[in-house]
């Protein structure tokens, strides 16, 4: 039997996790919003961390047929993003049900109404998903069940009267979280033979299409490839899904670290700083590393590491949510934006507002009185990102300053802002550094932990090296 290491990262925002074999090769991860219920976040991470183990030990059986055909490398990611949609769809069916409940509590006079203006937004943004999800790109771009849904929501609410904005909008909120913190079982089997009947409907549509010049060169050439060869490649995935799906992932040790991680139902010698994750997990993509800076959603780290990816020095900052994906959490919410709008909505500056707070409360105020005077909310954005990332330099200079190579860890370094600010303080600092920013570098903590798991080694914080909190 095949044994596997898992490592979660329990955060305040985002929980990771990440399943290794015993050659140290990622064969899964997962990832979810963090709940109020953070035994319900870990499992939830783990359990897809364990479906994408799944579809790459798929992806293994066909061989180099996946990475040399294109209608294997397109069947597949259709088929992932399809398998997203049934996993959506069935948590949909609860939202749905509990909007419905929620609503029938409520003692407006127009409850009546209200019942039916839900039904209507209900029946519009279910295919819209679906669509997107089949037809789109919706399933990479990392959304999780409750943004993909208040997006939509919210837009329908907005263009309601008045007497419907209140009672909708409370509906939702009161609605959403007791369904992000039920636990929904799926049936990998189940789901992938669902996702192969729509991928059939889809690519037999395809089939029936004919060019008319309306779209790009590149469309047409994937169409011709996919109508007539989809189902030779859906045959060829048949022969392995049982066998897959029937695989015992068994976990032979785990490591949780993270903000949460003390609410791990993990054995005390089962749990690791996550200051030692993220330079474990860093260093293991990047060898060379020896700085490492993680702005989590809670605090961010500076973190020097030796050649073996230990510590040897660390500074941070976790008394104040400034700086941290909290802090952009916040400032999506006052601006009305969902968290990956902020940074390209920060590039579109044509300067950087001057943000004189360093308090996320006092900076809320700030922003609104910079928007009431006529500042520009791309300028203003493009100032809030620019502050965080001077936030984190400083912390890096505390902990000894840049040393080739230079690794970004964390959520925050998938916000396309604060990587153009990171990169031009620190060659403005440092000079011309080699700079890893890895596509995957939110899962470097749980992957760091899968490592200490795997490794069964015993490690600490470096002695008299000791945390540094800001006061403010």
């Amino acid at each position: 039997m095949d044994k596997y290491y898992l490592g979660i990262d329990l955060g305040s925002t985002t929980s990771k996790a990440v399943i290794i074999n015993d050659k140290d090769e990622i064969v899964g991860r997962g990832i979810t919003n963090t709940r109020a219920n953070y035994k319900v976040a870990a499992d939830v991470a783990r359990d897809e961390a364990i479906y994408d183990a799944r579809f790459n030990l798929l992806a293994r059986k066909i061989g180099d047929d996946v990475s040399t055909k294109t209608e294997f490398k397109k069947y597949m990611e259709d088929l992932r993003s399809v398998f997203q949609y049934g996993q959506f769809k069935r948590r949909m069916d609860s939202l749905e049900d509990m909007l419905n409940k929620t609503v029938s509590n409520f003692s407006y006079a127009n409850k009546d109404a209200i019942s039916t203006e839900l039904k209507k937004i209900i029946e519009t943004i279910r295919p819209q998903i679906r669509h997107e999800f089949i037809n789109g790109n919706l399933g990479s771009k990392n959304q999780f069940f409750r943004d993909i849904v208040s997006e939509r929501y919210n837009s329908e609410v907005e263009n309601l009267g008045s007497e419907y904005y209140e009672p909708l909008m409370l509906a939702f909120d009161k609605s959403i979280t007791p369904v992000e913190n039920e636990m929904v079982q799926y049936s990998f089997n189940e789901l992938v033979q669902e996702s192969m009947k729509i991928l059939d409907e889809k690519y037999q549509g395809l089939a029936d299409q004919q060019e008319d010049g309306s779209k790009e060169d590149w469309y047409y050439a994937e169409l011709n490839v996919m109508k007539n060869n989809y189902k030779a490649v859906e045959q060829t995935l048949r022969q392995h899904i049982d066998e897959i799906a029937s695989q015992d992932i068994h976990i032979a040790k785990m490591t949780g670290t993270g903000y949460g991680r003390a609410l791990l139902p993990f054995p005390e010698d089962c749990i690791k700083s996550e200051i030692l994750c993220h330079a474990f997990g860093a260093h293991a993509i990047f060898p060379n590393t020896r700085t490492v800076l993680d702005i989590g959603g809670q605090d961010t780290k500076a973190i020097q590491v030796d050649s073996h990816g230990l510590v040897t020095s660390f500074h941070m900052n976790d008394r104040c949510a400034a700086g941290c994906g909290r802090y952009l959490g916040y400032i999506a919410d006052e601006f009305g934006l969902s968290l990956n709008e902020l940074g390209p909505e920060a590039n579109k500056a044509t300067k950087e507002t001057t943000i004189c707070s360093t308090c996320t409360v006092f900076a809320g105020a700030e922003v609104k009185e910079l928007l009431h005077n006529g500042e520009e909310r791309p300028n203003i954005l493009a100032g809030l990102h620019k502050a965080i990332v001077q936030r984190a330099m400083s912390l890096i200079a505390r902990s000894g300053g840049v040393k080739n190579e230079f690794t970004f860890t964390g959520g925050v370094a998938r916000n396309e802002a604060v990587l153009k600010y990171v990169k031009q303080m620190v060659t403005d600092s440092y000079g011309e550094v080699t700079m890893n920013i890895h596509t995957d570098s939110i899962f470097m903590g749980a992957l760091g932990g899968a490592m200490f798991a795997r490794r069964n080694i015993n490690v600490d914080l470096p002695v008299g090296k000791k945390t540094e909190m800001s006061e403010e």
